[in-house]
């Protein structure tokens, strides 16, 4: 069985790094973002030299991620695992904090060393205010390389991890080639709408704010083949 988190989503896009791996959707806003898995894998590598060049994290460091389902989640949250870091599901003391800009006030139940605030911005555009005592994600990761060779070995919890998203990809009959469109509010945990299809190469379109009058025209539009609401 994989154990290796940052191995699995190297080897899901390898094949075509072009083709779209994460759509999202805000029905409230209107946003659409794709995200080919090139543009991920850009963006992971970036999360995982700042986590480890910048503030210097050493295999199993805790974190904490204050985000919702979104593309740039899947960004932080693979950086991370890239990095070989645990993701803390529960208030305490951390090495880093990733908070969205709306959930700045719950950081206090995380002392941590560097906090960074995303905006979750549809075009990974820079905050315009900076929280007091947060850097902003996006303007700090821009800055470092493009490019991250996965850890022979995985962190602490990608085997566990990587169990349970096989388990749910079987329990769903995902496969390699799926399309997989998922209402955020109801699948919050990553294990659900990331790690999952990532095991079978499968892509993601992810909706949040789902307007249930949309989803039939929108399963057809992204062509999908599975829906998770």
């Amino acid at each position: 069985m994989a154990d290796n988190i940052a191995r699995v989503f190297a080897d899901a896009i390898a094949a075509d790094p072009a083709r779209p791996l994460l759509t999202w959707y805000d029905d409230a806003t209107g946003e659409r973002t794709e995200i080919s898995g090139a543009t991920a894998a850009n963006w992971v590598a970036k999360t995982a030299n700042l986590l480890v060049d910048e503030v210097a994290v050493t295999e199993g460091d805790l974190v904490a991620v204050l985000l919702p389902p979104h593309w740039q989640t899947a960004a932080v949250l693979l950086g991370c695992w890239s990095a070989r870091l645990s993701v803390l599901p529960r208030p305490g003391p951390v090495e880093v904090l990733f908070a969205a800009v709306d959930r700045v006030t719950e950081a206090d139940a995380w002392p941590a060393g560097e906090r960074y605030a995303l905006a979750l911005d549809p075009f990974a555009r820079p905050l315009r205010q900076v929280p007091p005592g947060f850097a902003d994600y996006v303007s700090e990761v821009r800055v470092h390389g493009d490019h991250f060779t996965p850890y022979p070995d995985g962190g602490p919890d990608d085997a566990a991890l990587l169990a349970r998203a096989a388990d749910r990809a079987d329990q769903l009959g995902l496969g390699p080639g799926d399309r997989v469109l998922v209402d955020a509010a109801a699948h919050p945990d990553p294990v659900d709408w990331l790690l999952a299809p990532l095991t079978v190469a499968a892509s993601v379109v992810l909706c949040g704010n789902l307007d249930p009058a949309r989803l039939a025209a929108r399963a057809e539009t992204e062509k999908t083949t599975h829906t998770l609401t």
